[in-house]
């Protein structure tokens, strides 16, 4: 994906933009206080000129029974947020350059992702008492320094190993046996991190760390996450569909009253495991823009390519769970939800480990949407004690409870709705993205 380039929108879409709050807004304390000096068809036009590089933070094709990791982490070129900040300064930008550490955020914030899934108020007053756990390979070993970083930045409260909000173990729940640390699944990490924290700022953390990106291990890490009473777990990884899925699901997914997210892909249109399994939330990745609307946002179908957007389709093995009910796929779709995913349209994140990309970066992928949607979890609740909650949004499916979305496609496919957005149920995006937290109750 190194190499490929992403235009973050039109001069017209860029002018509504500015007429609205957004593009990785910062705590208060750290608010742009410079004067408009720009008028808004002058802001306009440079922010139009954004424009962004990315690469995969993982292997992109892991071999069979492996999984990468799907973040993707922006690289160089300036990002909309850049541009509009420049524009109000009246300055140039300065691009991104590879492994350049910025000093300040260059994407979206919690107060961004907050508006523009319905949970200001939920992420200020939910959470607490509930644990969410991150599910990654290798070790990440300035984790709890980076996350600090981030929540003080956005004036969060502390996370830290002392205060018993965060903890970190291997798969074996050892807290002192870690795997080898991986810079590239180090990023990742710190991009899970942090969207739990802008999500659900109140809830605690658990890190759970595979000694390597095999199924097994990853596997034996979500069940870790389990038993040390984790009640909702991300997984923001995934490799081709295999035979042996299923004994996976049994092995590894099968946890009634947990609620277990997985990232649909960053390959565009096609399924892979385990966002597969019939007993996790399968999580699609949207282009996450600011609108005139009411809702101040509006999304569509992430995709950059024919190989690079947000992954969905028909299982080839996982059986259909009983809540999913569209007919022409006979066994398991993908995906169930969906959330802010683009490169473009990226979230801020703070990772300081290894030599690439030191510092705050832009990041996307359905990394980033996954652990969004297991902290959107954490604040409904809860999940009852032999549900699955991956079918909770399916009952709240046509509601006000998820914004559908009804635009863009993830590539070409026979069947229309598992590549292409429509109103209801569609692959890329499933029943939309999270309006509040009432679609994740049970």
């Amino acid at each position: 994906m190194s190499g490929r380039w992403r235009k973050a929108g039109s001069a017209a879409a860029a002018t509504t933009a500015l007429l609205l709050a957004g593009l990785g807004t910062a705590a208060q304390a750290h608010a742009d206080t410079t004067p408009h000096r720009a008028s808004p068809s002058a802001i306009a036009a440079q922010v139009a000129k954004a424009h962004v590089r990315y690469e995969s933070s993982c292997a992109t094709t892991p071999k069979k029974g492996y999984a990468a990791c799907n973040a993707l982490r922006v690289t160089a070129g300036t990002t909309a947020y850049m541009e509009k900040q420049a524009a109000l300064k009246g300055a140039t930008p300065k691009s991104l350059k590879p492994n350049a550490t910025s000093a300040t955020p260059t994407g979206y914030g919690p107060s961004d992702l907050q508006s523009a899934y319905g949970l200001t108020s939920a992420s200020a007053s939910n959470g607490s008492g509930e644990t969410i756990a991150i599910v990654d390979a290798y070790d990440d070993p300035n984790a709890a320094a980076d996350l600090a970083t981030y929540r003080s930045y956005y004036g969060l409260p502390a996370c830290t190993t002392a205060n018993g909000c965060f903890k970190k173990v291997s798969q074996t729940g050892s807290t002192t046996s870690l795997p080898t640390a991986d810079s590239g699944w180090a990023g990742e990490i710190s991009l899970d991190l942090d969207m739990v924290s802008a999500i659900a700022p109140n809830a605690n953390i658990l890190l759970v760390e595979a000694k390597s990106s095999s199924m097994a291990n990853l596997g034996t890490a979500v069940n870790e996450a389990v038993k040390l009473g984790a009640k909702f777990v991300s997984n923001s990884y995934g490799g081709s569909e295999s035979s042996s899925d299923t004994s996976y699901d049994t092995s590894y997914f099968n946890h009634p009253g947990v609620a277990i997210t997985v990232s649909a892909g960053d390959e565009g249109y096609g399924a892979e495991y385990p966002a597969a399994s019939k007993y996790v939330t399968a999580v699609g990745g949207t282009k996450l823009s600011t609108s005139s609307a009411s809702r101040g946002w509006t999304e569509s179908v992430w995709n950059t390519s024919s190989t690079e957007g947000t992954g969905s389709g028909c299982s080839s093995y996982d059986t259909k769970p009983t809540w999913q009910t569209d007919t022409t796929c006979t066994k398991r779709m993908i995906a169930d939800v969906s959330a802010v995913a683009d490169p473009a349209t990226g979230v801020s994140v703070y990772d300081s480990y290894g030599s690439d990309g030191t510092g705050w970066n832009t990041y996307g992928g359905t990394s980033a949407s996954a652990p969004i949607i297991a902290s959107v979890y954490a604040l409904a609740g809860t999940p009852g004690s032999s549900d699955y909650p991956a079918s909770y949004p399916y009952a709240a499916a046509g509601t006000s409870a998820l914004n559908d979305v009804t635009s863009g496609n993830n590539g070409t496919c026979t069947t229309s709705y598992y590549c292409t957005a429509r109103s209801g149920y569609d692959g890329p995006t499933g029943w939309g993205t999270p309006e509040g937290v009432t679609a994740f109750t049970g």
